[in-house]
């Protein structure tokens, strides 16, 4: 076993609420007698998505020896009995919805719970359990201060954010083609801003699919700098060549 950063649960804060199981993409946390426990060192990634939502600030990040962590071995997303849905994919209006848990569509100034963390393109493991067969957006980084109802325009899909101009566009190419490949997504939307730089990210998708020999669906969505959608495009990477 090597040494690697993993998460420490502090028993004495944790209060056993269980605001972290469903953060967790991997299901490496269950509540056990009460408390938050790590199920299994392999089924702990060490990306923390699970730090920010402790009410209590019971869990942290730690160096020690511990087994690698084994994606396929992972057993998955917690899955909420009443909906049938995983928990930290499932919009708000799944909540107290009748027939099988599904609202036929979210109100108004809906808030969606986070899909599963991270969400930066560079950090992203191509192999994670999420974006295998998902429906997947991926955006550029300024679309969601641009938009005033991004969470809603995203909805509850998988989220990859990136910046086409400021970032390795080289490492994105490789990163969203390793993604195309191993988790062949159902389909992917990208949200790109209107200015010509942003155009680029768009193209990075398309090649990707591309190269990876996989026929998945491409909309492309763009957003002025007013914040208003200027048009959604099926079937290409650049709407604004």
């Amino acid at each position: 076993m090597a040494i690697r950063e993993i998460i420490r649960i502090d028993e004495e804060k944790c209060d056993g609420c269980g605001a972290c199981v469903p953060s967790c993409a991997e299901g490496a946390l269950q509540i056990v007698d009460g408390k938050a426990r790590l199920v299994s060192d392999v089924y702990c990634d060490g990306l923390g998505a699970c730090l920010g939502h402790c009410p209590r600030g019971a869990i942290s990040i730690e160096k020690r020896e511990a087994e690698a962590f084994d994606v396929e071995l992972a057993p998955g997303p917690a899955v909420d009995p009443a909906t049938g849905c995983t928990v930290e994919a499932c919009p708000v209006a799944c909540v107290g919805a009748s027939g099988n848990g599904h609202a036929e569509a979210a109100p108004a100034g809906a808030v969606f719970t986070s899909a599963p963390f991270p969400y930066q393109l560079g950090l992203v493991p191509p192999a994670a359990p999420w974006l295998r067969g998902a429906d997947v957006v991926v955006a550029a980084d300024c679309t969601a201060y641009a938009h005033p109802h991004f969470s809603q325009l995203r909805g509850s899909r998988p989220l990859l954010i990136a910046c086409p101009k400021l970032d390795d566009a080289g490492a994105h190419l490789e990163k969203l083609t390793d993604i195309m490949s191993e988790a062949a997504p159902a389909s992917v939307t990208v949200l790109r801003m209107e200015v010509p730089c942003c155009s680029r990210l768009a193209r990075l998708v398309e090649q990707a699919i591309d190269t990876s020999g996989r026929e998945i669906p491409l909309s492309v969505v763009t957003i002025t700098i007013g914040g208003e959608i200027e048009q959604a495009a099926a079937g290409k990477a650049c709407p604004n060549p």
